[in-house]
């Protein structure tokens, strides 16, 4: 009974530092096109869900954005209600595929899985949400939808993807550290496999933020 407590201990307290290290990543780095906007803390939120599963993911996914809410927002219970939905479109997608598949291509393809669908819901959530937001017809929300709308989630999420990817095992390794998780190891043939991956993230990342700023005239804020 104590191990069990110990340890749901550890795993509520490793979720809290995520989420609010998710909290402080939401004003580092915004990235920024027309009235969209967004940052990096979904790659965080979805660290709580490969690590603890979807629930944690969900939960994580309303943390942040209520904090986000209650003290910096500036769009209201619509930046909220969009973040909720992306962040838990993203973290819970992965949390679920890599629940049941722990494995290096499990991870890529939950990222991948994540990427559609933030992409998907984030699309009709524009739809329903952003007329009224924005006080204008479904109808110009839809002319939007191929030059702005569609690549911009496509992008973020894989930003937010590559990150996720990038970061995950560092993470993992410190928390397994400082006790709080177990620790793995590793072979060297998953060393040579890490840095190729870590290589391709960088990569795709990079290629996402040039497509950002080139093709939709988008922003990054140091």
């Amino acid at each position: 009974m104590a191990t069990k407590v110990n340890s749901n201990i550890k795993r509520i307290t490793v979720i809290a530092v995520l989420c609010a290290i998710a909290y402080l990543v939401s004003f580092i780095f915004p990235f920024k096109v027309s009235f969209l906007t967004f940052d990096l803390k979904d790659a965080i939120i979805a660290i709580s869900a490969l690590m603890y599963g979807p629930i944690a993911g969900l939960v994580s996914s309303v943390i942040v954005p209520f904090l986000e809410f209650i003290t910096t927002s500036e769009t209201g219970i619509y930046g909220f209600i969009m973040n909720f939905l992306s962040s838990a479109a993203f973290s819970v997608t992965a949390g679920i595929i890599y629940k049941y598949r722990r494995s290096f291509s499990g991870a890529i393809l939950s990222m991948c899985a994540s990427v559609l669908a933030v992409t998907a819901i984030m699309l009709l959530a524009n739809l329903f949400i952003t007329p009224y937001y924005m006080g204008v017809e479904r109808e110009m929300v839809v002319e939007l939808i191929p030059s702005l709308l569609l690549p911009f989630n496509l992008i973020k999420s894989v930003i937010n993807a590559s990150l996720t990817l990038l970061i995950y095992k560092p993470i993992t390794a410190a928390f397994g550290r400082m006790g709080m998780i177990e620790r793995k190891t590793f072979s060297k043939e998953n060393s040579l496999r890490s840095i190729l991956l870590v290589l391709g993230c960088l990569a795709v990342a990079a290629a996402a933020v040039v497509v950002f700023v080139l093709y939709l005239g988008g922003t990054v804020e140091f």
